[in-house]
């Protein structure tokens, strides 16, 4: 019997981080059985239509879009993203989801970490630290990107992943659990040439799968 389609939700564009990127980074994953579905007004979302999806992908900044600069989640609603993978569901956070959660600390420890600072953009060499499911098929790869320097909360988070440039070296991709549900952290991600390497785009469909428990 086929497998049916996962409902996914993106979050994505803020200041920084554009949604073009992110839909074409993502584009060529539907053909995996995900059913993509972009929310970028980050004041259209609700805690209500949480209930149609079984998946989310974090790629935006705590900025409600490109043109409005207030949080889109705030303290109110910051619940929400822990419950949705507390009840079996999945989360995969991406490079800008890392950022500005501080508002919101019952998510920032969901992610198991979060953003502080980068340098200007460098060649950042990413490469698997151990044998898991998100780096079946992942060599390392190097790329122009922002160079994200990380603050974990979580010592018991899996990291299967790390970056290195002239900068330092910093954990790039990790994994934990929230009750019954995933969670899988990948911090590169800046520029589109990122999302669009092969390397990474294995990495994305692993993440999705794993935190839809596809694998």
């Amino acid at each position: 019997m086929a497998k049916t389609n996962i409902h996914t939700l993106v979050l994505c564009d803020d200041t920084w981080h554009p949604a073009s990127i992110v839909r074409r980074g993502l584009a060529p994953l539907r053909n995996f059985g995900f059913e993509l579905e972009f929310l970028e007004d980050g004041s259209r979302w609700s805690t209500e239509m949480m209930s149609d999806f079984s998946l989310v992908v974090l790629a935006k900044a705590n900025i409600t879009s490109s043109s409005v600069s207030h949080p889109w989640l705030t303290q109110k609603s910051e619940r929400e993203l822990p419950d949705f993978v507390a009840r079996g569901n999945g989360l995969v956070v991406v490079h800008a989801g890392t950022c500005r959660y501080d508002i919101a600390p019952a998510t920032c420890q969901l992610m198991g970490g979060g953003f502080l600072r980068h340098p200007e953009q460098c060649l950042v060499k990413v490469s698997p630290t151990t044998d898991h499911a998100l780096t079946d098929g992942v060599p390392p790869f190097a790329v122009c990107d922002e160079h994200y320097f990380i603050e974990m909360n979580d010592a018991s988070a899996g990291i299967f992943l790390r970056s290195q440039s002239e900068h330092g070296e910093q954990p790039a991709g990790w994994v934990r659990s929230h009750q019954e549900g995933r969670v899988c952290v990948l911090t590169p991600g800046h520029n589109e040439e990122v999302w669009l390497h092969p390397s990474f785009q294995r990495l994305l469909l692993n993440a999705l799968q794993w935190a839809a428990r596809r694998i």
